[in-house]
């Protein structure tokens, strides 16, 4: 082994060790959602954003303000209404007034200019201000009142979904939704979970979780994500697997090409490329295997792509189509 492999093998040992004491410290405040709280941290590690849905009282705000404090991050909470406005967001021009009288304008910096920022609800804003929060979930910046302004490093969003079906909700665009690293889906808990939720959450005292990472610290994982080693067969894997959700796609099997409306883009396997490394670090594995592109594919392609209106007639679900995509695409390799 390599002077720079062993340094890079020293790192992931390093911070797989934190990323345990990371997962225990929420899992005080969230109980019983390790997939969940596992996801959430891929997405942090990976440099991206996450988009939780699932119906109200899952604790998905809760798990975003325990991640807030366990990975040491300046974050802010904007509750998403129908009335709430870009500027709300944003920022913006603000007419001051000295004490000589003088008047100026001064840019007073809306709650995007944070480390973590909660959006919550996200659906149930109008589309004129969910779009705000595009250009900065890209370029890490944002422009306003003809300037560009840089947002703090690292940025991340995390954004809670109603599913929607919910009334008074506006679906994400797809430009939008394609940002997301990952759709993590909250499920209700089982009943010995639900058990020790109650038990937990209905006492005089509630379990509080302590900093854990610090902003640096999470910079360096990121780097180190980055840096990750990949087998030839686990990328190949990944371009199967992206490309054969494309109902456009040479290769694609006849059920996409039936059922499936639109595919994921590049940014998919780019997704999916950072996610399966993010995944082998959390788990303290030097590199990603098969298994992790199976276990994402979900995660990353679920919001990326869309089944046709007489497809959803005939009961097909778009889960099952990606499940068994994975499957093909990771049965291939592992023959090979």
């Amino acid at each position: 082994m390599s002077t720079d492999a062993k340094a890079l093998a020293t790192k992931i040992e390093k911070i797989g060790g934190l990323l345990g004491k990371a997962k225990k410290e929420v899992a005080k405040r969230v109980i019983g959602q390790d997939d969940v709280v596992e996801q959430s941290l891929i997405t942090l590690l990976s440099g991206g954003h996450g988009l939780l849905v699932g119906v109200p009282g899952l604790a998905k705000t809760r798990l975003v303000e325990a991640l807030g404090t366990v990975m040491g991050l300046d974050n802010n909470r904007v509750q998403f209404t129908p009335d709430l406005m870009p500027a709300d967001i944003l920022g913006s021009e603000v007419l001051e007034t000295a004490k000589d009288g003088k008047r100026s304008f001064r840019f007073a910096e809306g709650p995007i200019f944070t480390q973590l920022l909660m959006a919550d609800e996200i659906n149930r804003a109008s589309p004129r201000t969910q779009s705000a929060l595009l250009q900065g979930m890209q370029e890490r910046e944002v422009s306003i009142a003809g300037k560009t302004r840089a947002l703090p490093a690292p940025f991340h969003v995390l954004a809670t979904q109603n599913p929607i079906e919910q009334e008074g909700t506006y679906p994400l665009p797809e430009a939008q939704l394609d940002r997301f690293l990952l759709q993590i889906d909250v499920d209700y808990p089982d009943r010995d979970t639900e058990r020790a939720i109650l038990e937990a959450t209905t006492g005089v005292m509630d379990a509080e979780a302590k900093t854990i990472f610090t902003a640096k610290t999470l910079i360096e994982a990121q780097d180190v994500v980055r840096r990750m080693p990949v087998g030839a067969s686990v990328v190949d894997a990944i371009l199967d697997l992206v490309r054969s959700a494309r109902p456009d796609d040479a290769g694609s099997p006849d059920a996409v090409r039936q059922h499936v409306s639109w595919g994921p883009g590049p940014r998919a396997a780019q997704a999916l490329m950072l996610a399966t490394r993010a995944r082998a670090l959390v788990q303290g594995r030097l590199a990603p295997t098969l298994d992790d592109v199976q276990a994402l594919a979900h995660a990353v392609l679920i919001h990326r792509m869309a089944i046709s209106f007489a497809a959803r007639a005939q009961g097909v679900e778009l889960s099952d189509i990606i499940a068994e995509l994975a499957q093909n695409a990771v049965r291939a390799k592992d023959a090979a």
